[in-house]
């Protein structure tokens, strides 16, 4: 089974628009997966109802047990990020969940166990029905960290979920942090959506660094490529010195706002974007199969 992530060094490009066109063109089985675990919007293209809804378990988070504490500071001393401070209100120690990192430093300075880690939830994996594919999709809770490994349980679930499908498509987060490098680890082919513009040529370069890594063979699509040529140039002359294959340019189009805006792929409208889009389809077909 082949893996396809589509990704963007950079955020604002178009790579979920640009997945959600792609999607709606497949007529093999597969899976979708959103591996935007900060802003799963992929979602919001399709007619979807949710099957299954699972609670991911990320991070620890420590706690002190009153009933132990002598209130010897160990804690709060040895603590890097100021999770841990003395309350007067309560007189005990307490920890900001918010702030703690779960390191266990605390567990080990503390002389009389009285600090512990415990798993919290910090996301939510969902498995919903698209009637011609499934989409796996997960949401991380407002100031949780641990994305990259939420991330990684949501392919985890794709893969669980897809014994009869011939390949598995991402959608896969904006840069090149913690969320990217799990969603391009282990897969086939990976398609950078970029757009002219010096920043996205600069983390065009930056994507390619971290996907050579991990050996995934890659495409680019230059969306919006006539808002400036000369930088669409640039972006060309890189690739062909890299030998990187460019999949297609897709150029401005107001019909992308408004088929967002419908909460559509932008695949069902006749468009010139649309039929940029079907090409550049056609050629990521070509190159990988599906």
């Amino acid at each position: 089974m082949k893996t396809i992530a589509v990704v963007s060094g950079k955020g604002g490009t178009g790579k979920t628009t640009f997945t959600a066109g792609i999607a709606s063109l497949i007529k093999k089985p597969f899976t979708l997966v959103d591996c935007d675990v900060d802003a799963a919007n992929l979602c919001l293209l399709f007619d979807i109802k949710i099957e299954e809804d699972k609670d991911f378990f990320g991070s620890d988070i420590a706690s002190v047990n009153q009933d132990l504490c002598v209130q010897c500071g160990s804690c709060e001393d040895n603590c890097r990020f100021d999770a841990v401070a003395y309350n007067p209100k309560s007189d005990s120690f307490e920890v900001n969940r918010i702030a703690c990192e779960g390191c266990a430093v605390c567990t080990i300075v503390c002389p009389f166990d009285a600090v512990s880690l415990s798993r919290i939830k910090t996301g939510e994996i969902r498995i919903s029905d698209a009637k011609d594919f499934k989409i796996v999709h997960a949401d991380l809770l407002p100031g949780c960290g641990a994305s990259g490994l939420l991330v990684k349980q949501v392919k985890k679930e794709a893969e669980n979920i897809s014994s009869d499908s011939e390949f598995i498509l991402i959608d896969g987060p904006p840069g090149i942090g913690c969320p990217f490098i799990a969603t391009v680890s282990g897969v086939d082919y990976a398609v950078i959506v970029a757009e002219p513009g010096l920043s996205s040529l600069h983390d065009l370069k930056r994507a390619k660094q971290v996907i050579d890594i991990f050996g995934a063979k890659i495409f680019v699509v230059i969306n919006r490529y006539d808002l400036s040529e000369n930088i669409t140039r640039q972006i060309e002359n890189y690739c062909l010195e890299n030998n990187i294959g460019i999949a297609g340019k897709i150029p401005y189009d107001e019909k992308v706002f408004e088929s967002v805006r419908n909460l559509m792929p932008l695949t069902r409208y006749d468009c010139p974007a649309s039929e940029a889009l079907k090409n550049c389809f056609s050629y990521i077909a070509d190159k990988t199969g599906i």
